[in-house]
């Protein structure tokens, strides 16, 4: 029995002596690694990068931090593509090591490869989200292309950067206590990115400071001082050229742009537009300022009164030779407040009076006089605007709008009534910096409730004065308008691509292709479009000394065939 007995034992012993040698085996590698790891840093520090790539060979058991001096010891030899490929390997075998993809980053940074080292520092920092040295590099690099938004973001996951002063160049002449509340900043603290997009809409809300960037200066203690560089809209106060110029921009088409900014330097603006063309005389005016000088909330005031000659030979349905027109006598009084709720929301608040008369009328059917009734009216009008998805990175936007309307017009058999309106908005800029590449989409659609005179009938078409553009469908007519769909509903789609041709100081133009799509329709059956509209073509947009752009383009009625040619200015 002892002998049976005794072969566990002797089996036990024998494992217990194999886990002791392996366990010395296994504490002199770490030691071993240990030791090595030390010389090869010593090596490292001393600038002795060739004896540190000769002493970590490439080999698929080195311990990462020896790969890793492997690696930028070549980086540091400038041996690119080695260096490259030891990251690469590390990278294999310790996938969760964020050391290996911020080094892959420096590499591709010191070539100029600044997409690619963007590339490999977000996945870092997807890996780890609090990465100070990731988050810093790829926040820096965002800054030095411009793209401030991006840079605050991940600036911000590191609690970076601390203000310690707000400068500004030059010093704009709006009233400081205006100016103070439009910057969201206070020394010693943080600036966040929602500050800075609050701080943007606010200023945007001023309408005085087009051209506006911002200037991040160190400081010797780790900090950072903002510089504010405005270019002010001044009006006559600045150059007198530019305003000449902005002032006259609108000549080719009869009609002149008076223009007056921060009167009284309280950010009172206060726009005009007059025409004098004989077809479609008009007279516009708006004044807009900040409520108890605060740029949050602003109040806009305006007037717009016309005198147009229309003809609806082409789009009064159902379709006759002979011809049909009218001449509108419109006028239009109102107010609204605008109101911002940090930088994703933005509400609007406002009442108008309005008269219209409809005069030398001909060609229009007994059945349709509804519709050119000579009435007054009033309306209370709201809306709200969202910004829904902003991806700075990839320097992507999406926003939304909604309006409401509801009013009385005073004249039978006119009366109560009602419209509803939203929008949707996309643009993407795929370069890291410029506008190169552009591309914009708008989703747009419109309803109206009730029965509303012809001046309040919505319009796809190109007129100056129209904001529905359908680019293939030219809404003039020997200079009248009139000439394309009308209703009281509406869907519309446009969309553009734009290259950068030129860009110097003074002159940036764009050109490039679109195509707008949508319908129209009215329940009457006296207007609307009988199918779906489809227009595509090539605009070419010239933008001036940064303060108003020239439009101008080829658009083609892929339904009809019919081709336009339009221009237009705005600022």
């Amino acid at each position: 029995m002892d002998p049976a007995c005794g072969a566990p034992n002797r089996t036990l012993k024998l494992l217990l002596f194999i886990f002791i040698l392996t366990g010395c085996s296994l504490a002199q590698t770490t030691a071993s690694s240990a030791d090595d790891l030390s010389t090869v840093k010593k090596m490292y520090d001393a600038g002795r990068w060739d004896a540190v790539v000769r002493a970590v060979p490439e080999s698929a058991d080195e311990p990462a931090d020896l790969e890793l001096y492997r690696g930028l010891a070549l980086s540091q030899l400038q041996r690119f593509p080695e260096a490259e490929k030891a990251f690469q390997a590390g990278l294999v075998r310790h996938p969760r090591d964020t050391r290996f993809l911020e080094e892959l980053g420096g590499i591709a940074y010191r070539q100029k490869q600044y997409s690619r080292a963007k590339h490999e520092l977000r996945r870092a920092v997807t890996i780890d989200p609090q990465d100070d040295y990731a988050n810093n590099f790829l926040a820096s690099i965002y800054f030095l292309e411009g793209n401030l938004e991006a840079a605050l973001k991940y600036w911000n996951r590191v609690g970076k950067p601390d203000l310690s002063d707000l400068t500004y160049d030059p010093v704009p002449r709006l009233d400081p206590l205006i100016l103070d509340r439009a910057f969201s900043f206070s020394p010693g603290r943080m600036w966040n990115r929602d500050r800075f997009l609050t701080t943007e809409a606010e200023l945007d809300s001023l309408d005085l400071f087009p051209n506006a960037f911002y200037e991040l200066q160190a400081q010797s203690d780790g900090s950072f001082k903002l510089v504010f560089h405005g270019g002010e809209r001044s009006g006559w106060r600045g150059n007198k050229l530019e305003s000449l110029v902005s002032t006259l921009r609108s000549l080719p088409y009869q009609a002149v742009d008076p223009e007056f900014f921060n009167l009284n330097n309280k950010g009172l603006n206060w726009v005009s537009f007059v025409r004098w063309d004989a077809q479609k005389r008009m007279i516009a005016s708006e004044i807009a300022t900040p409520l108890s000088a605060d740029p949050k909330r602003r109040l806009r005031m305006y007037f717009d009164g016309r005198n147009e000659n229309w003809n609806i030979t082409n789009t009064l349905l159902p379709l006759t030779p002979a011809p049909a027109g009218l001449n509108v006598q419109h006028a239009v009084i109102g107010a609204e407040i605008q109101s911002l709720v940090g930088w994703r929301w933005q509400w609007d608040l406002g009442t108008e009076y309005s008269y219209r008369d409809f005069r030398t009328l001909f060609g229009i059917p007994q059945q349709a006089a509804p519709f050119f009734t000579r009435a007054s009216g009033i309306a209370l009008r709201s809306g709200v605007q969202r910004s829904l998805v902003r991806f700075p990175e990839r320097r992507f936007t999406l926003d939304a709008g909604a309006t409401g309307e509801f009013g009385k017009f005073f004249t039978n058999p006119l009366g109560r009534y009602g419209r509803i309106e939203g929008s949707m908005a996309a643009n993407w800029l795929p370069q890291a910096t410029g506008e190169d590449y552009g591309t914009q989409t708008r989703l747009r659609a419109g309803r109206t409730f009730g029965q509303v005179p012809f001046d309040d009938l919505y319009m796809l078409g190109f007129d100056r004065d129209n904001v529905l553009w359908m680019r293939g469908h030219n809404g003039l007519v020997n200079g009248q308008k009139g000439n394309a769909p009308l209703g009281r509903s509406f869907i519309l789609s446009n969309s553009d691509f734009e290259k950068v041709v030129y860009h110097d100081g003074l002159v940036l133009l764009k050109a490039g292709p679109f195509l707008d799509t949508g319908d129209i329709y009215d329940p009457s059956g006296f207007f609307g479009s009988p199918k779906w509209l489809s227009d595509t073509g090539l605009q070419t947009t010239v933008r001036v000394l940064g303060s108003f752009e020239v439009v101008m383009g080829y658009g083609k009625d892929l339904r009809s065939g019919a081709n336009t040619f339009y221009s237009t200015v705005s600022r």
